[in-house]
């Protein structure tokens, strides 16, 4: 939409004269472009076995993750929650959860930033498992829920914040 805003200013009365008032004509700010905003996105290729994985920043904290949309929340091995600073007791593992491989007790977290790239997610519900029982952490639905969309065309996965 195209416009302008008409505002009448008046100059300094210099050497006892007084000036005109003067129109100026300005423009207002232009409006976002939301096509363009809507195509921006984080584009991931999928590696030799057809999974799509990432360097999230957890609290700013790089972690590599794989992109599970068959996972209802974040999760992250016990390890490696401990190399981006969560630290669990045995007595955190309060939830039970049903996996591909079974039921297993999970200690509930919630992560304050989640980037990727420049997608940044605050406040993300997460899971904790225990040592030894996932051998990558997974990047789910409690963050992926929370884009404007995301889906895959071949091999690309492109996630939009």
């Amino acid at each position: 939409m195209l416009g302008f805003l008409g505002v009448t200013a008046v100059l300094k009365v210099r050497d006892g004269m007084r000036a005109a008032p003067v129109a100026l004509a300005v423009a207002p700010p232009p409006e976002p472009d939301l096509a363009g905003r809507a195509a921006a996105g984080v584009a991931l290729q999928a590696g030799r076995n057809g999974h799509f994985f990432v360097n999230a920043l957890l609290d700013g904290r790089s972690l590599p993750m794989m992109v599970d949309t068959g996972a209802s929340a974040c999760a992250f091995s016990e390890e490696d929650a401990a190399r981006i600073g969560i630290q669990v007791a045995a007595s955190d593992f309060t939830r039970v959860w049903n996996t591909a491989n079974g039921t297993v007790r999970v200690a509930p977290i919630r992560i304050a930033i989640v980037q990727i790239g420049s997608i940044t997610v605050r406040d993300v519900d997460a899971v904790v498992i225990p040592r030894g029982l996932l051998s990558t952490s997974l990047l789910g639905m409690s963050f992926l829920r929370r884009l404007r969309d995301f889906g895959v065309s071949g091999s690309t996965m492109t996630l939009r914040g």
